[in-house]
């Protein structure tokens, strides 16, 4: 089977890696070649891998003097002190085995599944001191404890974290004891080997035994280490920081491009350590280090030189919630006896969500999605530390979670975005259960009744982009006896004769006061004069500065994908409507009106004992499928098979129409075809799906790119239109997958002469073969792959790929992927161009993959008697199913029950470059 990578063996390598040559085939086993490496800069690195040979163990490694020293263990590691795991040593492994993962071929050393079960940074820790920062002092200490038979280590792993000793005992030369020394990390009650997917590719090893595989990484590409990360910069700690803040949005929405953390009811503290010295500063940059004592000693114990993390200080109610008007009570204490009483009476826990430096980089610049990979690693939880979950791409839930569980709302974060400090940014949004803002008390108005003595509302304001103060409105309810008592004190300490605000409100018997206090009030809605409708009030905010407190329109949410769970109303709806008995009528769906006729038009003749199917049918058929096909065609220029007349009465190619309603989309590129630009359809909206029924397109045929560049093309040139040159630079010329088209060329007998072959067991039995031979390939060069049937006679195997490579260089990878195949099996498979060459064979089509050439789509119906329709299938399928098994009667069903199974094929592309380097090799 082909390589991925091609890696020479060199006398460069550390001599201790001959056993582990010795013992390797590097012409069968996927497992790298011992290489030269650099010396150790930065962290040293650890990792354990999980490995299903002829028994199940776990392989600890660790990086040391060029070469990763290893010891397996057969029980893998135990988070109990009192748990002591034997630990084999056996041969030191090349720095590359330490991104490994794969499948070791039968007879040969080791045999069997391997994944990255965890892995992270160390250092030695023996007498304190940790070496995080300086590698050579790292590897100094270790070469010394390696020799004395006792090894110390702190770990930073997302699975293994804390400090843990390595001892050899003297039963056998290489047996030694793995142990976990009683720290916060140290856990007698939880079986820490239950987590059993890798840290890498996020698979199992059942997943590699049902034949899923992992990217090929290198283990140099891994960010195990701060100088690793994106943009990293090498810089001291900052005395001060000041957090990123976030914008308002309306609503909770789902997106994949989006994080989601619940909103805590606290205070934002950064903690920034250096040498086990810490301090926390607010948002306002007031140092509050003395305020809570008992966070001290557990972030001077995390494991990093130098590390700056942002979080929120809470302190929990009975029910386990955060409530801010307890930690009101441990807010601006300045003498240490009442710290002191208030911390035992409202302890307070620390949330860390973010890191922004560590170990001497600064991470401010690096993608939010490194940065959490970074502190899931660096962050030792424990006692009063802990680190914040966070959801991927399911905001909604995360939203109903936070009401379910008393919680303020969620924060939306963009996975992609720096790290912004002191600015509010429309990276982050806030979503609140409740509207709730924070408010500028400009005056209050004088009470009445049992009022008469504290007040009747306080008048608010928020300040503009200039610094003028606007009025918002009043609030005079949500105050207690004891709150109206307070607050008036307080008011007529910065009582004032003139009023604050820019143009001040039409008010009697107000009394202004100078703008210090803020007030936090929930709120229904704004009215359109600006102004808050029924408000009530909650609290005083004594964390924020009136500076702070400005105008703030809501932030622009990004349109999340095309959701099945919101399709299907919408597609419930239109159903219903397409029950009418009526042949013409109009349609209205998703607040657009498309007018239907000829709703009883036969489309496909009467085929046995099944009726003939309509144009109704059609309709019918694209909103039951709906929430499974648009979201393959979004962002997709189409190609549209129009069938006027059925397909029986002749049929045109079309890429636009002449009268388009407002809601389809449509983009202009250039065709080098016509030597000009052209419009062609995109199809982003279930409107536009039920329009193009209308005019009876029975094939959707979709490019393999297309014009979003989220989230793998940013860079790329999103103008199409102009010049071959300008498409050729643009996102339409980067394509998504490669696609493999396999077509039989294997007759029936019952083709007329000069036709295509027809249909038939034969043909594709043996196409579903040569699948199967496709995917040894794909799968040796660890790619994953889809497949579907085409709706007629083949198969479609696509691969998804990072858009880095053109469509040239996509069409040369398939070529080359096809011919291991034909030359393994040239009796059955054929690359021939001339038809003539092809009968009696499968025909594989590297030549689809160019810009422009379309292919069926995902869901796509056919135009053939039976109705078929393009389904995607499970490997393990082939030879039970069959093309016309699918049809536009039956492929609703088979989705009830099978789901989208390529719903997520977007988060399976793979880098091709090692690829294409291997086979120029």
């Amino acid at each position: 089977m082909p390589r991925a990578t091609k890696r020479s063996q060199t006398k460069d390598a550390p001599s201790s890696l001959e056993s582990y040559r010795e013992k390797r085939d590097f012409s069968r086993t996927p497992e790298p070649a011992p290489e030269p490496v650099p010396a150790a800069d930065g962290p040293l690195r650890f990792l354990v891998q999980k490995h299903a040979a002829r028994r199940l163990h776990y392989d600890f490694r660790l990086e040391l003097d060029g070469v990763l020293k290893s010891w397996s263990v057969p029980k893998g590691p135990a988070l109990d002190p009192n748990e002591k795991r034997l630990a084999v040593m056996v041969e030191d492994h090349p720095m590359d085995y330490g991104s490994f993962e794969g499948v070791i071929p039968k007879g040969e050393y080791g045999a069997g599944q391997v994944i990255v079960w965890d892995n992270g940074a160390y250092s030695p820790d023996e007498g304190g001191p940790l070496s995080f920062h300086d590698p050579a002092e790292a590897e100094e200490r270790m070469r010394a404890d390696l020799a004395a038979g006792k090894l110390s280590i702190t770990l930073r792993g997302v699975k293994l974290k804390g400090s843990w000793t390595l001892v050899k005992i003297q039963r056998a030369e290489n047996e030694w004891l793995l142990i976990k020394h009683r720290d916060i990390a140290a856990d007698g009650e939880r079986d820490i080997l239950d987590e059993d997917r890798s840290v890498l590719s996020g698979l199992s090893i059942a997943d590699l035994k049902s034949g899923r595989l992992p990217d090929r990484l290198a283990w140099s590409d891994l960010a195990l280490r701060p100088r690793d990360a994106p943009r990293a910069k090498k810089a001291a700690l900052p005395e001060k920081l000041a957090p990123m803040l976030a914008e308002s949005a309306e609503a909770p929405f789902s997106h994949p491009d989006w994080f989601f953390e619940p909103k805590l009811d606290g205070v934002r503290v950064m903690a920034l350590i250096r040498d086990g010295q810490v301090k926390l500063l607010t948002r306002s940059g007031l140092d509050v280090t003395e305020q809570y004592p008992e966070l001290i000693d557990n972030l001077a114990a995390q494991p990093a030189s130098s590390l700056v993390l942002d979080g929120e200080v809470v302190a929990l109610d009975g029910d386990g919630r955060p409530s801010f008007e307890l930690l009101q009570q441990r807010i601006n204490l300045v003498r240490q006896a009442d710290v002191r009483r208030a911390q035992s009476e409202v302890p307070v826990l620390y949330y860390a969500f973010d890191v922004l430096h560590l170990d001497g980089y600064d991470l401010t610049s690096t993608p939010l999605e490194a940065r959490k990979q970074y502190l899931a690693r660096a962050l030792l939880p424990g006692g009063r530390i802990l680190l914040l979950d966070h959801f991927e791409q399911e905001g909604e839930a995360a939203y109903q979670g936070a009401r379910q569980h008393g919680l303020e709302g969620v924060v939306a974060k963009r996975r992609t975005s720096a790290y912004e400090p002191g600015k509010r940014s429309p990276n982050w949004l806030k979503i609140k259960v409740t509207h709730s803002e924070e408010f500028v008390v400009a005056g209050f108005s004088e009470g009445q009744g049992n009022r008469s003595n504290t007040f009747g509302a306080l008048l608010l304001g928020q300040y503009d982009g200039e610094g003028r103060l606007i009025y918002c409105g009043n609030v005079g309810s949500g105050f207690d006896d004891r709150m109206l008592a307070d607050i008036r004190a307080q008011l007529d300490r910065i009582a004032r004769k003139t009023s604050p605000f820019h143009e001040s409100p039409d008010a009697k018997g107000v009394t202004w006061v100078t703008p210090k206090l803020i007030a936090e009030v929930k709120f229904a809605n704004w009215t359109q004069e600006g102004r808050l409708r029924a408000p009530v009030f909650l609290r005083l905010r004594d964390d924020k500065q009136p500076s702070d407190i400005t105008v703030r329109a809501l932030a622009e949410q990004p349109a999340p994908d095309l959701a099945p769970a919101e399709l299907e109303n919408d597609a419930g709806d239109v159903l219903e409507q397409l029950a009418s008995k009526r042949d013409k009528f109009l349609l209205k769906v998703d607040g657009q009106k498309i007018s239907l006729t000829n709703l009883d038009k036969e489309l496909w003749p009467k085929l046995g004992r099944r009726r003939g199917l309509t144009k109704r049918d059609l309709l019918t058929y694209l909103a039951r499928v709906s929430p499974y096909l648009l979201p393959h065609l979004r962002d997709r220029p189409l190609t549209l098979v129009r069938y006027p007349n059925g397909i029986e009465g002749g049929f045109f190619y079309q890429r636009h129409s002449e009268v388009q309603p407002g809601f389809v989309d449509k983009i202009q590129l250039y065709s080098s075809h016509n030597e000009s630009d052209t419009e062609h359809l995109i199809c982003n909206n279930l409107p536009t799906l039920l329009w193009l029924g209308q005019l009876a397109v029975l094939e959707l045929h979709t490019w393999y790119s297309r014009v979003d560049p989220e989230p793998d093309a940013h860079g790329l040139s999103t103008d199409f239109a102009g010049s071959k040159e300008q498409i050729e630079r643009s996102l339409l010329n980067y394509p998504d997958f490669i696609v493999f088209d396999l077509d039989p060329y294997i007759y029936s007998g019952k083709e007329a002469k000069g036709d295509e072959p027809e249909l038939n067991r034969k043909a594709f039995n043996r196409t579903c073969q040569v699948a199967l031979w496709l995917k040894d390939v794909l799968d040796s060069l660890s790619l994953s792959s889809f497949l579907k049937t085409t709706g007629k006679t083949g198969l479609h195997v696509y691969v998804p790929i990072l858009r880095q490579l053109d469509y040239p260089a996509a069409r040369a990878a398939c070529e080359t992927i096809e011919r291991f195949v034909l030359q393994a099996h040239p009796k059955d498979v054929t690359m021939e161009w001339s038809v003539d060459k092809r009968p009696g064979k499968v025909f594989l089509d590297h030549n689809q993959n160019v810009r422009g050439k379309t292919l069926a789509s995902l869901y796509s119906p056919r135009a053939i008697p039976e109705a078929a329709v393009s389904m995607p299938l499970r490997w393990d399928e082939l030879g039970d199913v069959y093309p016309t098994d699918f049809t536009i009667l039956t492929g609703p069903e088979r989705l009830d029950s099978t789901g989208d199974l390529w719903a997520h094929i977007l988060d399976a592309k793979h880098d091709l470059h090692s690829l294409l380097g291997a086979a120029g090799e």
